[in-house]
């Protein structure tokens, strides 16, 4: 198998046959001429079922996930929404992370339930954990690991055979760990979705959601659904993507070499009561990150030592850490989960603490970065 930069430039992207151009083209019809009544060209008919940009986008992501299907949908809340209505149904019931990602949480707990979905809320880097929590009707095991905002590892491999032996899928969300860091599928999961916004696309101008899975029969009926709900890329965000993606692994080891100097500059500031890194030795998952991921990602969280109105003095009070939501993009973020990203989880069993911060750590000069939080941290006198 080729290299992962190599996939990264050439999957699916051989020049044009007939200009021999090198850059993928945007196809922005909405329509093909036939060869009469049902002979489409290349099985193209109507850009909602199928564009040959996003054919491209989806070939390429497929190839980093080591999969052999990938669907590209217009958001990762898009990719994740429609991932769930064809793998569950009124009766059936998903375990999720006990620290999942806001969204995704809202999505089940206030959409899917009134549609008959139940969930749980389980500590999946507690195997045995997992196993207590499934049930005759339990259809998806869904993890995100690293987790969005607290940076939790779960074992995937272990993960992977306990759904296994109880009948269900394993869901693997893998945005912010990338494809260059971590292939779930390779791992055992059978599904692995991405909001390809944040570190595939990687320069905060476009919105995108994928799944990937080598599963021929989900592949079709993700299709199927894909087509009838209208849940699709344009062809421009398709193409900022694929452009994004090129430079995905030069970018990761950037934010990677940036995230362990600041989580390193974090762990030593009397300002800071914890720091939430999976490359520091002392992280609970960092012997399991270490194990599945190729670096330890470009996500840092941390816990003010002087709680949240702390915590909201230092988003307020950085300069080249952007106060914004999102992450993955080449500028660094900050933001204050509990009242931004994951406010929707106020009031539950996933609410995160309040005093917590989170850090999309960009490729700027790692000692600028560092500068920019201490003097905000300092500020706290």
């Amino acid at each position: 198998m080729q290299g992962f930069s190599t996939r990264a430039i050439h999957a699916g992207q051989e020049p044009d046959p007939i200009t021999g151009a090198v850059t993928t083209s945007i196809h922005t019809s909405s329509t093909y001429a036939q060869d009469g009544v049902g002979g489409t060209r290349g099985g193209y008919e109507y850009s909602r079922s199928a564009n040959p940009t996003r054919t491209t986008l989806q070939e390429c992501l497929a190839a980093l996930e080591d999969g052999r299907h990938a669907r590209a949908f217009g958001s990762g809340m898009g990719a994740t929404d429609t991932l769930l209505r064809v793998l569950l149904k009124p009766g059936d019931h998903i375990v999720i992370p006990h620290d999942a990602y806001g969204g995704t949480f809202r999505l089940i707990d206030k959409v899917l339930s009134g549609w008959g979905v139940e969930h749980t809320p389980v500590d999946l880097s507690d195997v045995e954990a997992l196993r207590a929590a499934i049930r005759p009707e339990t259809k998806v095991v869904w993890t995100e690991t690293p987790t969005n905002p607290l940076l939790g590892i779960a074992d995937i491999a272990a993960l992977a055979g306990v759904a296994r032996d109880a009948g269900a899928s394993l869901v693997v969300d893998n945005t912010f760990a990338s494809p260059y860091l971590q292939t779930p599928l390779a791992l055992g999961a059978d599904v692995v979705v991405h909001s390809t916004t944040k570190y595939v696309g990687g320069h905060s101008d476009v919105v995108g959601g994928a799944i990937v899975t080598n599963d021929d029969d989900l592949a079709a009926a993700l299709s199927f659904a894909q087509n009838s709900t209208g849940s699709v890329p344009g062809p421009f965000d398709a193409w900022l993507t694929l452009r994004g993606v090129k430079t995905l692994a030069v970018r990761m080891e950037r934010h990677c070499d940036n995230a362990e100097r600041v989580a390193e500059m974090l762990a030593g500031h009397p300002a800071v009561e914890k720091v939430l890194y999976p490359g520091l030795p002392d992280h609970p998952g960092h012997e399991v990150a270490a194990k599945q991921m190729r670096r330890f990602g470009g996500m840092v969280s941390f816990q003010t030592a002087g709680g949240r109105d702390a915590a909201l003095q230092v988003c307020s009070n950085t300069q080249l850490f952007t106060l914004a939501e999102s992450l993955g993009g080449i500028e660094s973020l900050i933001e204050h989960p509990g009242q931004m990203t994951h406010a929707s989880t106020a009031g539950s069993m996933l609410e995160v603490p309040d005093n917590l911060v989170r850090l999309s750590v960009g490729i700027e000069d790692a000692e600028d970065l560092i500068e920019d939080l201490r003097a905000a941290l300092d500020t706290l006198g």
